[in-house]
Formats: structure tokens, sequence, C-alpha cells
């Protein structure tokens, strides 16, 4: 049975306490370095591999500080607290620069928890949209490889056909899942959380150079709701709430089919104008 290209690109081997080494995956990559989801999802395999693990993901936050390039990387993943509840990551993802010596590429943190039954309540319900298989999916790729991993069936702001500056609103909504099958996790579900194209095309109908800076997403799905997704697909929505002096932030949504909220998520995007 071959590897599903998600779980190729998710290797890591351990190089020390503390320490992996990996390469980023060439069907996951954007326009320049790899899609940063599968950077965010790779930082939190090294959390979920480290020995010392406690609980399930709570939170990721992933601050991209320069451009991941194809050689080899080591991160290093430590917890520096646990208590009772939670657990608190500290991870550093490096290469090596001009001199040789290791570049911080990459910084995160990370919380995990050991959930219990509790009172629970969602404030965010499903928007009303149409059945995965009555939208037509997307075929055309800019020659962007990540793309390709990903199916999508967008429902309300797709890329812009026309780049006239006519842009109504930054809100979309996609229907989404692996292109090749493949049961929904942790780590598929942080990098899910980052498949929107940047919300400025989308307001501005104009297609700038753009990169998230900083992307935070908090897991509220356990096991159960994990595995009652399988392969299924996720309506994600995404919206801006703010474009100014070359920054604009999104938040995002991803509901299952069965319309429980799996993962919400912040973003802080850097764009030229």
């Amino acid at each position: 049975m071959s590897t599903h290209p998600f779980d190729e690109a998710l290797q890591l081997q351990a190089a020390g306490e503390h320490r992996w080494r990996g390469t980023p995956h060439a069907a996951y990559w954007n326009m320049v370095g790899p899609f940063g989801g599968s950077t965010a999802a790779t930082l939190l395999q090294a959390v979920l591999l480290h020995p010392e693990l406690l609980g399930t993901p709570l939170s990721l936050t992933v601050n991209y500080a320069g451009a991941l390039t194809a050689a080899p990387f080591e991160v290093e993943a430590r917890p520096v607290r646990t208590n009772r509840s939670t657990q608190h990551w500290s991870i550093t993802q490096t290469q090596p620069g001009d001199d040789g010596q290791p570049v911080v590429a990459t910084t995160a943190t990370v919380v995990t928890a050991a959930r219990r039954d509790t009172w629970s309540l969602s404030d965010v319900p499903m928007p009303a949209v149409p059945a995965p298989a009555t939208v037509e999916p997307v075929t055309l790729f800019s020659g962007v490889e990540w793309v390709r991993r990903y199916e999508m069936r967008p429902v309300r702001g797709p890329v812009p056909r026309r780049w006239d500056g006519q842009g109504e609103d930054s809100v979309s909504q996609l229907w989404m899942r692996d292109a090749e099958p493949r049961p929904l996790d942790f780590c598929s579900l942080a990098a899910l959380s980052d498949v929107f194209f940047p919300r400025v095309w989308l307001r501005r109908a104009t297609q700038v150079p753009a990169g998230t800076v900083s992307i935070t997403t908090y897991f509220h799905a356990g096991a159960a709701e994990l595995a009652q997704t399988g392969t299924g697909y996720l309506l994600g929505q995404a919206r801006a709430q703010e474009f100014r002096n070359g920054f604009f932030d999104q938040n995002a949504q991803l509901w299952n089919e069965a319309g429980t909220v799996l993962a919400t998520s912040h973003q802080i995007v850097y764009f030229k104008q």
C-alpha cells in the first residue's frame, strides 16, 4: 500500500532529545517554499511524537519568520511546563544558512490538554449551504502544487475570475477534504485551517503578493469528532476584519458535515500594496 503524500510530508526522524529532522515535501510546495499549512502540521507532529506528550492538541500558534527552502530542516519541540490539565510547548524550526549555521525559519507554541466531559455548547452554527456533491469542485490550478492535494468546492467567495478591483466582501465558504482520501487527524486539521487564499485578493479583486505571518488554530474536536468525520468533507468559512498598513487579519471556522465545529483559526497576513 502506498503512503499518503501528507504522511510522507509529516515524516520526522529522531535527532536527539527534543529534536527531529525532516525535509519539505514537493507535493506541498507553494509559490515560494512549502504550503504554510503543511509546515504547521509538521511542527505539531513533532509534539505528537514526543514521549512526554500529555493529552491532545488544544491550540497551535505558528510564526513564519522566513521562507523555508527545499533543504532538510531540524525541529526542536520542548515541553516548557506541564500542569494537571495542560501542557505548554515551545518549538523552533531551523535550516542551514549560507554559512552552514542554523537559521530560524519558524517558531511555534502548542498547548495540549487532557480533555474532560463537561457542559458544552456551540455558539457558531454552521451556515446553511448546499451539500458538497451539488457544488462544482475547483479544477483550475495555477501551477501551485499543494492545491492539487485538496478537493475544494467553493460555495461562496471563490478566487476572483476578474482582477478588476471591484471586490465586495472578504467572505469565503467552501467544502474541502484531502483529494486522496485520508482520515482526518489533528495534523491534517491544522493544515486545512490554512487552505484559504488571501482575503485581500477577494476584497480588492486584485492579486497582490501576500503571506501569512502568524496563525493560531484552536482545536475544539477530540478523538470522537475526528473519527466521526473520517474522510468526509469539512465546511470552511473565512473572512477578514481589518486591512491596514500592509497587514490584514483573518478568522476562520471549520465544521464537519454533521455541523460540529472542529477548529477555529485566526491569522495575521502581510500584503504588498
